[in-house]
């Protein structure tokens, strides 16, 4: 039996490549030109493609005519033409709970970072500024109304970290049911824009679709206390930028901790970054060097699941081509 030739497109934990060279019926090849025409090129003969960041369009899934799954290295997916696999029966896997934890981890940083203006106090600090102690710029998370705008398995995880900060939980998401948010001691939310003027911090955690894309815009946020703060740490679009930049700049809120852009890398003269109120890191909250080799082997592990008939349906996107 011919091996299956398995196309890692991008830079991948050495992690899961084991994974796919420890079978000797696979073929490994490694891309790191990830422009469509050379995908196009390296594609032709793939049976499944663990791809990164890449953009896997029409053309380069038409030139993969013996494709049989494409797994992706993390668990956004608007970098791949889900509609082109599906027509083909084609799963696109997501490497599930691989970078949960870390992105969980990354939204309290940077409600704390806000919150209790860390970067400010240690700017006071260096510059023998002691009496900045007297003018507190900090505040508690305790007692704070928190919504999560999304409570799958990042979301949740948000959650129980909050909790344990004695925050007030709110969540909407009309995909989970209203029990799962209530077990994990939050409060279920409906109408997006009639809890917005209560919610002290509001923190983004679903895919981006054309239902999501610019769900946070100039309306959203005139409804936001002055005081609250905004985190996005799921994928730029979901906030309009220059609606956000407005907000920020006008004291409609108090700040923004943002992971995610429209376009990345933003430019250098994009004006959120010119701001002072706003924290921000570069699409890197899913990635720490324990979520790397997770989601490395999650995406490797979904590839040669999808050869053997194994591959979990809650591991795939585009599920009608699992029946």
């Amino acid at each position: 039996m011919n091996p299956r030739k398995v196309v890692v497109i991008g830079a991948v934990h050495s992690a899961g490549i084991s994974v796919l060279e420890a079978r000797s019926d696979i073929e490994c090849e490694i891309i790191s030109d990830v422009s469509e025409e050379n995908l196009c090129q390296a594609v032709q003969k793939a049976h499944g493609l663990l791809v990164r960041t890449a953009a896997i369009t029409p053309r380069v899934i038409a030139a993969a005519q013996e494709l049989e799954v494409v797994s992706r290295h993390g668990v956004g997916y608007d970098n791949v033409d889900v509609k082109s696999l599906t027509a083909r029966g084609i799963p696109l896997a997501l490497a599930v709970g691989g970078n949960a934890v870390s992105v969980a981890e990354q939204t309290m940083h940077l409600i704390l970072a806000l919150t209790k203006q860390g970067f400010r106090y240690d700017r006071a600090t260096r510059e023998g500024r002691f009496d900045f102690r007297e003018q507190p710029a900090a505040s508690c998370l305790e007692g704070k109304s928190l919504l999560i705008i999304g409570f799958g398995r990042t979301g949740s995880r948000v959650a129980a970290r909050a909790g344990a900060f004695d925050m007030d939980l709110y969540a909407i998401d009309p995909y989970i049911d209203p029990d799962v948010i209530r077990r994990a001691g939050g409060a279920v939310v409906t109408d997006l824009r009639a809890i917005l003027p209560q919610m002290d911090v509001v923190t983004i955690h679903c895919p981006k679709t054309t239902e999501t894309l610019g769900l946070i815009g100039r309306e959203e946020l005139n409804a936001m206390k002055p005081s609250a703060i905004l985190i996005n740490t799921a994928r730029g679009g979901i906030i309009n930028e220059a609606d956000l930049y407005q907000a920020l700049s006008s004291g409609n809120i108090a700040g923004a901790g943002i992971d995610v852009f429209e376009q990345e890398p933003p430019k250098l003269d994009h004006p959120l970054l010119g701001l002072d109120n706003i924290v921000l890191s570069p699409h890197c909250a899913g990635v720490t060097r324990e979520s790397r080799v997770r989601v490395a082997q999650i995406a490797a592990q979904n590839v040669l699941a999808a050869f053997d008939g194994t591959l979990a349906a809650e591991m795939v996107i585009n599920r009608a081509v699992l029946r």
